[in-house]
């Protein structure tokens, strides 16, 4: 991909699943990783990959919900990476529950790591890009923002926020030289879905009925999404903005 060589990239969520293959693939195309994940060990594990295969990247623990906490992460990113102008916000966390037995304290777990962390990414590292003369922001919902899912009205809710973020900061960033684009995978096989169906009556039965829901007849794997992230953060992708893809199998087919 044209245009990563030497960026500095921040992926939130970036010590494992999907986040690790993003990572991972940044690091192939030559772009210096900031691996951030409230995990500091599966951050490293990341890093250690990373390293490993010839590339360079380094871990940050912090949680994206803590506000101050990420300015100070952001700042050490910066002077040890450089200003970052590529940010994937992929940190995400679910549980599986009919909306009327869910509880308040649900609503505020789930809003917090789904919407109020990517909002504090995006304050605290927008400006950065702005100053820098542009930047790729590329954010991970979910094929539930766009039709809905059984079992995960407020993580729908969350994701749904985050199209809708995503879609005005790219009309009002545009003339900064900013895209913002989103991408939708459908279920994945992570540590995410398998906490998902653990929080069910039957978790076998409900990954049988995601595969089944899938035409492909399967579920994602992270290696999947990396290559349209990594696109969209691209040079390829200049021209690109305020646009909302599924990698689901065909499990949405929005026109």
């Amino acid at each position: 991909m044209q245009g990563l060589t030497g960026k500095t990239v921040i992926v939130t969520g970036g010590g494992g699943g999907i986040g690790r293959a993003v990572c991972q693939r940044f690091a192939q195309e030559g772009a210096l990783v900031a691996v951030l994940d409230l995990d500091e060990k599966a951050a490293q594990v990341s890093v250690d990959s990373i390293i490993e295969a010839g590339g360079n990247a380094r871990a940050y623990a912090a949680d994206i919900t803590d506000y101050r906490a990420i300015e100070v992460t952001v700042k050490r990113i910066e002077a040890e990476l450089g200003t970052p102008t590529i940010l994937i916000n992929n940190a995400g966390f679910d549980r599986f529950m009919p909306f009327l037995k869910t509880d308040p304290a649900m609503w505020e777990s789930l809003i917090a790591v789904n919407l109020t962390g990517a909002l504090n990414m995006h304050h605290i590292v927008l400006p950065r890009m702005v100053e820098a003369g542009g930047g790729k922001v590329v954010n991970i919902a979910s094929d539930a923002a766009r039709v809905g899912s059984s079992g995960e009205a407020v993580y729908a809710a969350c994701k749904a926020g985050l199209l809708g973020l995503s879609k005005t900061l790219a009309r009002e960033l545009a003339t900064k030289n900013i895209t913002v684009n989103v991408v939708c995978p459908g279920p994945t096989d992570t540590a995410l879905l398998k906490g998902v169906a653990d929080t069910s009556r039957d978790p076998e039965k409900l990954l049988e009925a995601f595969r089944n829901a899938v035409p492909m007849r399967r579920i994602g794997q992270p290696e999947d999404y990396p290559g349209i992230i990594v696109m969209l953060a691209s040079d390829e992708a200049n021209f690109i903005t305020g646009q909302v893809i599924s990698v689901s199998g065909g499990l949405t087919m929005a026109g």
